[in-house]
């Protein structure tokens, strides 16, 4: 028996329609389906093993690989802290420190430190050993070091400039009981400190994925998570080859979106908190945002569509494409047109969802170009500024969203982002973090009835 959370996105304008997940989907669901999703709701256990009637487990298997809902453990589970091996990858890490995480990690099998050739030498810790590189290879590499000297069914990597509390890790493991699950990973906030960068690094950290639970898939509301803190399952992160050594940014990405691809499930777990050092100053959280830009295009080429800047309804596009050229009534046009269209493609929602969706959807799309504007786009935009009066109001409206959410700061945070993809597609010739994708909604299948 497992309970679970429904995701923010939901909206029910029926008993037997949901609406909800990442991207958004529509399901219709029989007599059956309805009892199964009331249960849910009122957050009560509902039977997904063997005692489980096969369409009732069917159904939530679908509303959690669409993000509808997500599985709340109860801490039971296969696995315990013994099932466990933490990895470190190292570079010039403190003996304190490395007791320090120890200390967070008792009861597991064994912490192992990879000294990614550090000078001096990482020193081993109480209840640690070391493994060395003789040189630099960086994390992807140091952590296929230490993956390589697992031996229980769960590894957790741990980052060094990240803080962990006792007891981080046991509420994790209780995903795990979830066969097709291979990773969770905690939230990872930025710990409090003095000065503006920690300040601004305390809501605009690009690590934090933020308080709401969710699957991880490229596409989706929680596209990746940082390796800063992570439990995996060993064989099937060895399945895949571990991590993309030929990456030096973006290696934690494309080892979650290959084990996706593979057909495991990966969790986001917002109910343990771990804390990673801030940036010491504006410079420095400069350079990570390029260096974080960097590695768009090597991923781009390995996972096509997937780095898209911006990823929405074609019909919205051509929302924001008509009103950023000057055609207000010609917009406002193809969104009436739009909310028709959908209110006849999908027939028993309610007339004024069917609206509701098209309003909510254009403003939200409106948003998702701005940020691509500012980021991936802001060198066409600041180009055209030199000789369009358009480009230059085009390039105020990109700029509010940021100035309104954090100020400047923010907009430096962004055009740094921005600067370090177009390094990346430059020095890589990968268009695809340039390139727009435009889905429909919703999909082909996301009309059909579900039951339980």
């Amino acid at each position: 028996m497992t309970s679970f959370s429904l995701d923010r996105s939901v909206r029910r304008p029926s008993a037997g329609i949901v609406i909800g997940g990442s991207p958004l989907r529509l399901f219709r669901l029989t007599p059956a389906g309805v009892d199964a999703f009331d249960r849910i709701t009122a957050g009560a256990d509902v039977p997904t093993d063997g005692d489980a009637k096969p369409r009732t487990r069917q159904l939530v298997e679908r509303l959690v690989d669409a993000g509808v809902v997500h599985p709340s453990p109860d801490g039971a589970g296969p696995y315990q802290l013994r099932d466990v091996t933490v990895v470190v990858p190292a570079l010039v890490f403190g003996h304190s420190a490395l007791s320090e995480i120890v200390r967070c990690c008792q009861g597991v099998t064994d912490v192992i430190a990879v000294d990614d050739g550090s000078d001096p030498p990482v020193v081993a810790a109480d209840g640690t050993r070391v493994l060395r590189l003789r040189t630099n290879a960086g994390p992807a590499v140091a952590r296929n070091a230490g993956l390589g000297a697992v031996t229980t069914p769960l590894v957790a990597f741990v980052d060094t400039d990240v803080r962990l509390e006792p007891g981080w890790l046991e509420p994790l493991l209780g995903h795990f009981a979830d066969e097709r699950v291979a990773l969770v990973a905690p939230r990872v906030a930025s710990a409090p400190g003095a000065g503006p960068v920690a300040r601004y690094e305390q809501g605009h950290s690009p690590l934090d994925l933020g308080p709401e639970p969710g699957r991880i898939a490229p596409g989706t509301r929680l596209g990746y998570v940082p390796a800063a803190a992570i439990v995996v399952r060993t064989e099937a992160l060895r399945a895949i080859g571990g991590f993309d050594r030929s990456l030096r940014f973006g290696e934690d990405v494309d080892a979650v979106w290959r084990l996706v691809e593979a057909g495991w499930r990966c969790r986001y777990e917002p109910t343990v908190t771990v804390h990673h050092r801030p940036r010491g100053s504006w410079r420095g959280l400069v350079a990570q945002r390029v260096a974080y830009g960097s590695s768009a295009a090597a991923l781009a080429r390995k996972h096509p569509g997937a780095l898209a800047p911006l990823r929405v309804s074609g019909w919205s596009a051509g929302v924001w494409a008509l009103l950023g050229t000057g055609h207000p009534a010609l917009a406002a046009g193809v969104a009436a047109g739009t909310a028709a269209a959908l209110v006849r493609k999908l027939p028993g929602v309610p007339a004024a969802e069917s609206v509701r969706l098209t309003v909510t959807g254009n403003l939200f799309a409106g948003r998702l170009v701005a940020d691509a504007a500012r980021r991936a786009w802001w060198p066409l935009l600041a180009a055209g500024s030199l000789v369009s009066r358009r480009a230059r109001r085009i390039t105020v409206l990109a700029a509010l969203p940021a100035l309104a959410s954090g100020g400047l700061p923010k907009l430096v945070d962004d055009i740094a982002y921005g600067f370090g993809v177009w390094k990346g597609v430059l020095s890589e010739r990968e268009l695809g973090p340039l390139l727009p994708r435009f889905p429909s909604w919703p999909g082909a299948d996301a009309t059909r009835p579900s039951s339980g």
